[in-house]
C-alpha cells in the first residue's frame, strides 16, 4: 500500500470509502461535496474513468450512484446520503487520475442537497475499520 494522504478529521465517512465534506452534525439541509477515500483509490489503482450521475439527479443513501474505474477493477459509487445533486465535478470527469493524486481536495466527484443522511462514522471510526 502507497503512504496514503492524511485523513481529514472534519469529514464523514462511509464504510464503502465514501467521504462527505461536513461533520454529520451539519450534513442534513446542507449541499456538500462527496468523493471516494484515499484507502479506496489506492486499492483501485490508477483511476481511468468515471460515471456519475446527472445535475437534477435524485440519489439514495446506500444505493450506487456511479462507478469508478480503474486499470486493475471498476468499482460501484454509493452514496452516502440521500439527496439532488446539485453539481459533478467536471475537472475529475475529465482527468480521472485527479481521484488518485487529490481524493480530498480536487478529486471531490458531485455535490448533493441533502435531505437524508446514511450510515457514517466520524474519522476516528473510519480509520479503526481500516486499520490507518
Amino acid at each position: 500500500m502507497a503512504e496514503l494522504p492524511p485523513l481529514p478529521q472534519n469529514f464523514t465517512y462511509s464504510a464503502e470509502h465514501e467521504w462527505i465534506n461536513a461533520g454529520a452534525d451539519a450534513i442534513v439541509g446542507n449541499t456538500v461535496k462527496i468523493g471516494i477515500t484515499a484507502v479506496a483509490a489506492d486499492a483501485l489503482g490508477e483511476v481511468v474513468y468515471v460515471d456519475l450521475p446527472e445535475v437534477g439527479d435524485t440519489v439514495t443513501a446506500g444505493e450506487t450512484c456511479g462507478e469508478v474505474e480503474s486499470t486493475k477493477s471498476v468499482s460501484d459509487l454509493y452514496c452516502p446520503v440521500t439527496g439532488e445533486v446539485t453539481a459533478i465535478n467536471e475537472a475529475a470527469t475529465d482527468n480521472p487520475g485527479v481521484l488518485n493524486s487529490d481524493p480530498y481536495g480536487d478529486g471531490w466527484l458531485l455535490e448533493v442537497n441533502v435531505t437524508e443522511l446514511g450510515e457514517v462514522m466520524d474519522a476516528a471510526g473510519y480509520a479503526e475499520a481500516n486499520s490507518l
